[in-house]
C-alpha cells in the first residue's frame, strides 16, 4: 500500500505545481468596479464572474500563450494575450459599446423616419395621414423646419435654396426628373406615392460624401425590404380610381399599384380660379420585384408617369389669356443589390434610368423636349471595428437634354447638351466612445460639360451630454451643376458648378414618445447663375458672378405621450438669406423665402368612432416681391400666408375606410406674389395682378378597401 500512497502524493504535489492563479479587477474607463462582468480563457471552461468591487480570482491548469475572455452589457468585449503563471492583480479597462440603443447619434442636418431609423422625428405613417397632404410626401415634409411652403410651385424649397437644390434618390439612387411636369403658377407633385416606401431620410444640410449634385438637401426614399403578407388594396376617389397586389413567396415578392387620375369631374362641381380647357389627367403606376440572396436583397423598381392638361391663363402684359396645352411622358427605373461578403464587407450597387417627355404648345408656338438621364453606383463599406467603419466608392451620371422650339412664324431652334459627372468618394465613420462620435468624408468629381474638377470635404460629429440629449456639427463643401434651362443655352462651356458651404450645430434631446431639435446653420453660396436679360434665353449674357448667404433657426417638437390618443409636433423656422443671382440688380432676399415659417400637426384617434381625425395649421410671413412702382428692388412683401386643414380616417369595417380632407378650411384669400405689367400705364404706374391659389379650397373623399390573408391589414397608413 505504501508505493500506492506515495504516488499519489506525488500526483498531487504535480497538480499543484501545474496550477496557476488568475486575478485582476475590472474597470471602466472612470476607473469604477463593473460587478458581474464575466471573465474566461477562450475555450476552456475556467473563468469567474468580478463581485461588488469588479474582483475576480480563478485557478487555471492551462500553459503557454492564452487568450483571456472579459465581457459585460453595454460593453464592448475585451480578449487579452497572456502567460497563466503571469496574470495576477491586473486592472482590466472595458470600454462602453459603441453600437447600444443609447449611443450618439450623428444628428445635424438630418430628419429620418421609419422603423429603422435610430431617432424618428416622422414615421411612414405620417407621410399620407397629415391633413392637407393629400398623400404627397413633399406636402408631408413641408410641415417640417426649414422648408418653405412655395404654393404656386408645389415643390421642395429647403433653407433659402431653389427647388432644384434638393435632390431625390431611392434605394441610394438618384431620381433626375422627381416631381410631376406643370407650367407657369401651377402646383405640381411628386411623382412617387408613399404606398411601397418604409423609410425617409430628409437632410437639409451637412449630408454625406456619398451623395453629390446637390447644393442644399438630400430627400432618400427607401424601399420595402419585404412585405408581410399576399394582399390586394382598391382605392375609389372623387379624383380617380387606384387598385394595388403584393404577392409574396419564399425568397421573392411583387408589389404593384396603379393609378388613374382625372380632374374634369371634381373641377365641374368645385369653381376654380382658373380656366380649364382639359382638366388635368394622369395614368401612372409603380413596380417592385424584390428577391433575397442567402447574403444580400436584390431589388427591381420601375414607375410611369402620363399626364396633361390645357388650361387658359390670365397674363397681366396680354388681353387674351395664354393658352398652355401640356403632355407629359415620365418613366424611372432603378435596380439595386445590397449585400454582405468576406469578413464584415458589404456592397451596395445601383443603376437607375429616368426618360421625361415634353410636348408643350404655347399659344401657338411648340416646344418638345426630353431628358435621358442615368446614375451608376458601387459602394463597398468594411467595419475594420465596433469603433471603426470605413465606406468608399464611385458613382457616375449621365444627362443627355434635347428642345425643340418651334415658333408659329420662325423656323425650329433645336439645343442639345450631353453632360457625364464621374465622381469617387469615400467616407469613415469613428466611435471614440458612447457618448462621441465623428464622419469624415471626402467626394471628389469631375464634370465633362464644365471641365472642371471639385473636391468636396465634408465631416460631421456628435457628443452625448445626457442619456436623452446630444449636440452635433456638420460642415461641408457641395456643388451642383447649373439649371438645365441656363445650361442648354450655354456658349463655349462657359459655366462653372454653382457652391455651397453648410455649417450646421444641432441640439437633439430625444426620450421615448417625445423629440425635441433645435439647429442653427449657416450656408455660403458662390459661383451662382447670373444674366442680363428678364428671362435667360438664348442671346443671354451669362456667368457665374452670384452668391449670397442663407443663415437660421430651426425647432421641432414632437410628442406622442402627454396626452392620450393624441400625437403632434410642432415646427418652426426663421432664415435670414439674400442672393445676387439671375437677374438681380442687388443682393436681396429671394421671392420664395419668408422669414418666419410655422406648423403645427395634430392627430387624434377617437375609439367610440373608430376614426382617426388630424388638423394640420401651416402658416407663413410675407414674402418679398418687386414692385417696379418703387426705386427699391424687391422691397414689397405679401401679406402673412395661412391655411388650416382637416381630415377625418373612418373604419367602417377593419379593412374598410372611408376617408375625407378639405385643405384651407376656412377659406383663407392667400396671396403668393404679384405679376406686374412691362410698361406703365399713362399716369406712370405699372399695373399688378395677385398670384393666388387655383382654388380656395380643395375637397377630397375616397373609400378604400383591403384584401388580404389575415383580413386586418387596411390602407390607412396610405391615407
Amino acid at each position: 500500500m505504501k508505493p500506492i500512497f506515495y504516488f499519489a502524493i506525488l500526483l498531487l504535489s504535480i497538480t499543484s505545481f501545474s496550477q496557476a492563479t488568475i486575478s485582476g479587477k475590472v474597470l471602466d474607463k472612470k476607473n469604477l468596479p463593473i460587478p458581474a462582468a464575466n471573465i474566461f480563457i477562450e475555450g476552456t471552461y475556467d473563468g469567474a464572474t468580478s463581485n461588488e468591487n469588479g474582483e475576480f480570482s480563478f485557478a487555471t491548469t492551462t500553459e503557454e500563450n492564452q487568450v483571456l475572455v472579459v465581457s459585460f452589457l453595454a460593453y464592448e468585449t475585451s480578449k487579452i494575450n497572456f502567460q497563466p503563471n503571469n496574470f495576477q492583480n491586473q486592472i482590466i479597462i472595458l470600454k462602453e459599446n459603441v453600437n447600444t440603443l443609447d449611443a450618439v447619434v450623428i444628428t445635424a442636418g438630418t430628419l429620418d423616419s421609419g422603423d429603422k431609423a435610430r431617432v424618428s422625428v416622422l414615421k411612414p405613417l405620417d407621410i399620407v395621414t397629415t391633413a392637407g397632404s393629400a398623400g404627397n410626401i413633399i406636402a408631408a415634409l413641408q410641415t417640417l423646419p426649414g422648408t418653405n411652403n412655395v404654393g404656386e410651385d408645389g415643390r421642395l424649397f429647403v433653407r433659402g435654396g431653389e427647388a432644384d437644390e434638393t435632390q431625390t434618390f431611392v434605394d441610394g439612387i438618384r431620381v433626375a426628373q422627381p416631381y410631376g411636369a406643370t407650367t407657369n403658377n401651377l402646383p405640381t407633385r411628386g411623382r412617387f406615392s408613399p404606398f411601397l416606401f418604409s423609410g425617409i431620410s430628409f437632410s437639409t444640410g451637412g449630408y454625406s460624401a456619398e451623395y453629390g449634385e446637390a447644393l442644399s438637401s438630400v430627400l432618400l426614399l427607401n424601399t420595402e425590404d419585404e412585405p408581410d403578407q399576399n394582399k390586394t388594396n382598391l382605392a375609389f376617389m372623387t379624383v380617380g380610381l387606384g387598385i394595388g397586389n403584393t404577392q409574396k413567396w419564399t425568397k421573392s415578392s411583387l408589389s404593384i399599384n396603379a393609378s388613374y387620375i382625372n380632374l374634369a369631374p371634381y373641377q365641374a362641381v368645385i369653381k376654380q380660379n382658373v380656366e380649364w380647357n382639359k382638366p388635368f389627367q394622369s395614368l401612372s403606376g409603380e413596380s417592385i420585384y424584390r428577391y433575397k440572396f442567402t447574403n444580400g436583397t436584390f431589388k427591381l423598381y420601375a414607375a410611369f408617369d402620363a399626364s396633361k392638361f390645357d388650361i387658359n391663363q390670365e397674363n397681366i402684359n396680354y388681353v387674351d389669356k395664354i393658352r398652355v396645352n401640356l403632355n407629359n411622358n415620365n418613366f424611372y427605373l432603378n435596380s439595386s443589390y445590397k449585400g454582405k461578403f468576406g469578413a464584415n464587407w458589404q456592397i451596395t450597387t445601383g443603376l437607375s434610368y429616368g426618360l421625361s417627355q415634353n410636348k408643350i404648345k404655347l399659344i401657338l408656338d411648340d416646344v418638345k423636349n426630353d431628358e435621358n438621364s442615368f446614375h451608376y453606383k458601387l459602394k463597398f463599406k468594411k467595419s475594420i471595428s465596433d469603433r471603426v467603419k470605413l465606406s468608399f466608392g464611385a458613382d457616375y451620371f449621365i444627362t443627355d437634354f434635347n428642345e425643340d422650339f418651334t415658333p408659329n412664324t420662325a423656323a425650329t431652334l433645336s439645343i442639345e447638351y450631353i453632360n457625364s459627372i464621374a465622381a469617387v468618394f469615400t467616407e469613415a465613420e469613428l466611435f471614440f466612445s458612447k457618448k462621441f462620435a465623428a464622419k469624415i468624408g471626402l467626394r471628389a468629381s469631375n464634370n465633362n460639360l464644365l471641365k472642371e474638377n471639385t473636391l468636396s470635404p465634408r465631416i460631421s460629429i456628435a457628443y452625448k451630454i445626457a442619456k436623452n440629449s446630444q449636440f452635433a456639427f456638420a460642415y461641408g463643401d457641395f456643388t451642383q451643376t447649373p439649371n438645365a434651362q441656363y445650361i442648354k443655352f450655354s456658349k463655349n462651356n462657359l459655366f462653372q458648378s454653382e457652391k455651397a458651404s453648410h455649417y450646421i450645430l444641432n441640439f437633439q434631446y430625444n426620450k421615448e414618445g417625445q423629440t425635441f431639435r433645435a439647429e442653427t446653420y449657416y450656408k455660403d453660396y458662390s459661383n451662382l447663375v447670373k444674366y442680363d436679360t428678364p428671362t435667360a434665353q438664348y442671346n443671354s449674357s451669362f456667368s457665374n458672378n452670384g452668391f449670397g448667404y442663407s443663415k437660421g433657426l430651426d425647432l421641432f417638437w414632437r410628442d406622442g405621450k402627454s396626452i392620450k390618443n393624441i400625437e403632434y409636433w410642432a415646427s418652426y423656422s426663421y432664415i435670414n438669406t439674400q442672393r445676387d443671382y439671375k437677374n438681380f440688380s442687388t443682393s436681396v432676399t429671394p421671392s420664395f423665402v419668408a422669414d418666419h415659417t410655422l406648423s403645427l400637426v395634430t392627430k387624434y384617434w377617437i375609439d367610440d368612432w373608430k376614426s382617426q381625425l388630424g388638423l394640420t395649421n401651416s402658416f407663413s410671413s410675407g414674402r418679398p416681391y418687386n414692385n417696379p412702382n418703387e426705386t427699391q428692388f424687391m422691397n414689397g412683401k405679401t401679406k402673412s400666408y395661412n391655411s388650416l386643414s382637416f381630415s377625418w380616417a373612418y373604419l367602417l369595417t377593419t379593412q374598410k375606410i372611408l376617408y375625407l380632407s378639405v385643405s384651407n378650411v376656412l377659406g383663407t384669400k392667400n396671396v403668393y406674389g404679384y405679376d406686374y405689367k412691362n410698361t406703365p400705364e399713362s399716369n406712370g404706374i405699372f399695373n399688378r395682378k395677385e398670384i393666388t391659389p387655383t382654388a380656395d379650397r380643395f375637397f377630397f373623399v375616397g373609400f378604400f378597401w383591403t384584401i388580404s390573408q389575415d383580413k386586418k391589414d387596411n390602407q390607412l397608413k396610405d391615407l
